[in-house]
């Protein structure tokens, strides 16, 4: 057989395939559905729990930021500030003392904690004198944060310093 010979029979043989049995069988493609859908159970706990964190995380860092803020805020200001936390409503509210004033009145309005639903273990309120110190005259100044089981225990140093624990 010649050269020109064997490559007109090879070119007769793919010319006899016809194109619809080109492609992926019926077999091949459950397969990669199959494998793909047990990727994805292996992956969706995971990311729960990824997000779950990352919310707790979030109103974690919004409790801290509270605390030092408003110990700034009376460190510059020279009177009292006090950061309210509400068990209720998984809310905090700054409030000021001027000189003068008898009672402490509220700065600006309340915020969330989180978007999510996360629970504080107690009405907790952080009084902050001009001298940078910290009292609790409501609560301690240790407190829980929760978000589906996921807890991180907030304590406040009497100098205004924040410790996250889990």
């Amino acid at each position: 057989m010649t050269q020109v010979q064997a490559y007109r029979d090879s070119r007769e043989l793919t010319a006899r395939v016809p194109r619809h049995n080109r492609g992926y069988s019926l077999v091949e493609l459950i397969i990669a559905v199959v494998v793909s859908l047990i990727l994805t159970a292996i992956a969706v706990p995971a990311v729960g729990s990824v997000v779950r964190n990352y919310r707790l995380q979030g109103a974690v860092a919004n409790a801290t930021w509270a605390v030092q803020s408003t110990r700034y805020q009376a460190l510059m200001a020279g009177y009292p500030y006090q950061v309210v936390f509400t068990k209720a409503s998984s809310q905090y509210q700054v409030q000021d003392l001027p000189t003068g004033a008898t009672t402490y009145a509220n700065v600006g309005t309340a915020i969330p904690l989180s978007g999510s639903t996360i629970t504080l273990n107690q009405d907790t309120t952080l009084r902050f004198s001009p001298n940078g110190s910290v009292s609790a005259p409501t609560g301690a100044l240790t407190f829980t944060i929760t978000y589906n089981g996921s807890t991180k225990n907030v304590t406040v140093s009497t100098y205004g310093n924040v410790k996250v624990t889990p």
